[in-house]
């Protein structure tokens, strides 16, 4: 694709700008989810998944993404503009997370043409939800050990077991599958196989995970006989580990080619500054309390270094001596980050800190409180933290496994 001139982005901008000013829907009278993974009433899916239809049919989702397939076939630079004035908008977060983000990439880069042509505008339409089939009850981060079996039968694979934790798993018509064709395998990573799952067929059941907060969004799976076609697996039989690493590299950010929009409405680090001028302490703003001022100061910092990484990592001289430093740390970093900010508003709150969404008492009702204790699913979904500082040791600073 030729280069795109700054004229033409900035048309692009202007117009993009324009239809999210027009398009972003009211804030509806039912609670909206702040992240894909509290995604728990049927209002709550209709009105995203109408948000996210409108705009792919817009042009300013899966832009970037081939047109045969059903993208934009435009540049990333246009879908990167389109995302940050859907941000800029305050536009509702988009539905399909797993499709667009680790479905959707890994099957344009991995996939057949016929599963391209197959899943891909699906996604992009939020016609087809996706969902993720890789934890199990017993297992927590052990991926390697799953033990859902898959069975070769004729041209269909007969499947067993339970897979947790499956965001949206009520509402997909398809998990990407990670199961146990090999139970014999010498290395157990030899015995996996990763298949592109239907989840309307029988045998397949889902039931809601009520959370902490009072809220669903996971479901646990259960796969009793289960039989999906052969035609479903993907990379080879016993090669589902080296597919499932890949994904978890979009998962974790550590690879483009996502579809663009963004799936989680992340604190705004100026309303905590905010925030503690109004919260009292003591008969004081918390904003008073040195303590609390050098805390804001860490984070702050933090939170500009993050911006900063983003674009560092685009910039190979930079990164030429680590040059996976960044993508891979990139998500450890940005989830503790957010509990951590969340947890120092809820701090300063003092007493009021205790009060939840709906009580009068509670500052701003009850964000702050409410996106914490939503905030430890993104410290534990694509490998928990310290999983992913075992990857940093490894793969960045080549500590030994031992």
């Amino acid at each position: 694709m030729s280069e795109i001139s700054q004229k033409e982005l900035d048309g692009f901008r202007a117009d993009a700008r324009a239809w999210f000013s027009e398009n972003v829907p009211a804030k509806p009278e039912f609670m909206m989810p702040l992240t894909f993974m509290e995604v728990g009433t049927d209002q709550q899916f209709d009105f995203l998944r109408g948000w996210q239809k409108k705009v792919y049919e817009a042009g300013y989702l899966g832009a970037a993404w081939p047109k045969k397939y059903g993208g934009g076939g435009l540049a990333q630079a246009l879908q990167d503009i389109a995302t940050q004035e859907m941000y800029r908008a305050g536009g509702p977060i988009m539905l399909n997370a797993i499709g667009l983000n680790w479905a959707g990439p890994l099957i344009l880069d991995m996939g057949t043409d016929e599963q391209r042509n197959q899943y891909i505008k699906g996604i992009l339409s939020a016609e087809d939800i996706w969902c993720q089939g890789f934890s199990e009850p017993d297992h927590g981060s052990d991926l390697g050990a799953a033990q859902t079996r898959a069975v070769r039968d004729g041209d269909d694979y007969v499947i067993n077991g339970s897979k947790i934790w499956t965001t949206q798993g009520n509402y997909a018509k398809y998990m990407i599958l990670l199961a146990r064709t090999n139970p014999d395998a010498q290395r157990k990573y030899d015995g996996l196989s990763f298949f592109l799952a239907p989840m309307t067929v029988p045998g397949v059941d889902t039931v809601p995970i009520r959370k902490l907060t009072g809220e669903y969004g996971f479901t646990q799976t259960f796969f009793t006989d289960a039989r999906i076609p052969a035609t479903t697996l993907m990379g080879g039989e016993g090669k589902g580990w080296q597919v499932a690493m890949r994904t978890l590299e979009y998962e974790r950010g550590a690879r483009g080619g996502q579809a663009g929009g963004y799936v989680m409405v992340y604190p705004d680090v100026s309303k905590v500054v905010d925030l503690a001028k109004r919260a009292m302490r003591n008969g004081r703003p918390a904003f008073d309390d040195p303590a609390i001022r050098e805390r804001l100061v860490k984070l702050l910092t933090t939170y500009r270094g993050l911006k900063l990484n983003s674009t560092r990592a685009l910039i190979a001289p930079l990164v030429r001596d680590r040059p996976l430093s960044l993508p891979l740390s990139a998500k450890l970093v940005r989830s503790e980050f957010y509990r951590e900010i969340n947890q120092l508003a809820m701090a300063m709150q003092g007493p009021h800190g205790a009060y939840y969404v709906g009580e009068p008492e509670a500052y701003d009702d009850a964000i702050w409180q409410r996106s914490y204790l939503n905030s430890f699913s993104a410290t534990i979904g694509g490998g928990t933290s310290q999983i992913q500082h075992n990857i940093i040791g490894e793969h960045v600073l080549g500590l030994p496994k031992s």
